[in-house]
């Protein structure tokens, strides 16, 4: 990605993070350019990252190779039909917007080659995972065109059926909240339990960043790490016993497939 020219239509917090995570992994300013609606985004962003900001989206992706798309599902339609006649042919189309498909897109700015992604509000914090689904159109050099962008602000990962992105939104785009749930869960029963609101969350929190940096650093899945630590007859075999009384696995199997029934009902109403 050394002299790929990428440009961002729409410059809000997801977009911001991409471009953020690019300048630290050294990629020149001068090869970013980003267009918003909103004067003080657009002045924020350009001060914070030292890159070019527009109002106009043709002026913004004039001569890029990259065209990311980062605005609300709500409005890709109207922001695609009115960028179609200034898109080149082969200008690679990255979108981020949740619950479009690539049928909508093809339909409002022709037949572009386009990657369809499905980040997590961790990259906010560059701990982020994407999933990406590619047309027959992309090529192989934009594949990891995509990949790469994405990587700025976490992992990046195939599939290979667009049907799959409604499962990485239940998986990982809704799934920050349900480990938020969790640790509000935990901070109350804590309170319950005699501790005060501070410790309670502190210990919650902390706990939750740690089984998860031991799960991502770990040569083993998170399945046996539970046992590892999960002594006979002991307390957190106590608790696990007491989860899975109450149907646990089945509850987490069942909200997943709700996010991601949900997910492809929203594409269907946001793509008429």
């Amino acid at each position: 990605m050394s002299k790929t020219r990428i440009a961002f239509i729409g410059a809000g917090n997801m977009a911001a993070s991409l471009i953020g995570g690019m300048r630290a992994q050294g990629v020149e300013a001068e090869l970013i350019r980003a267009s918003d609606p909103g004067a003080e985004t657009r002045e924020r962003v350009a001060k914070e990252h030292g890159i070019t900001v527009v109002a106009d989206n043709a002026e913004a992706i004039e001569g890029a190779d990259v065209v990311l798309l980062a605005v609300k599902p709500q409005m890709m339609k109207t922001v695609c039909e009115a960028l179609k006649p200034a898109l080149k042919p082969n200008q690679l189309l990255v979108s981020i917007a949740a619950g479009i498909t690539c049928a909508s897109m093809k339909a409002w700015l022709g037949e572009q080659p386009i990657v369809r992604c499905m980040p997590n509000t961790p990259a906010l914090l560059r701990q982020g995972v994407s999933g990406l689904y590619a047309t027959a159109e992309v090529t192989h050099a934009q594949r990891q065109q995509a990949e790469t962008l994405l990587s700025a602000v976490g992992i990046a990962l195939w599939v290979e059926e667009e049907t799959q992105i409604d499962s990485v939104t239940a998986v990982s785009g809704s799934g920050p909240a349900y480990f938020f749930l969790l640790i509000e869960a935990m901070t109350a029963a804590g309170v319950k339990l005699g501790l005060s609101q501070e410790v309670a969350k502190q210990l919650a929190e902390q706990t939750a960043l740690g089984a998860a940096r031991m799960a991502t650093e770990s040569d083993v899945d998170a399945a046996e790490l539970r046992r590892r630590v999960t002594s006979p007859a002991g307390t957190t075999e106590a608790a696990i016993k007491s989860f899975q009384a109450d149907g646990f696995e089945a509850m987490v199997e069942k909200a997943l497939g709700a996010a991601a029934h949900r997910s492809a009902e929203m594409a269907e109403l946001l793509g008429k």
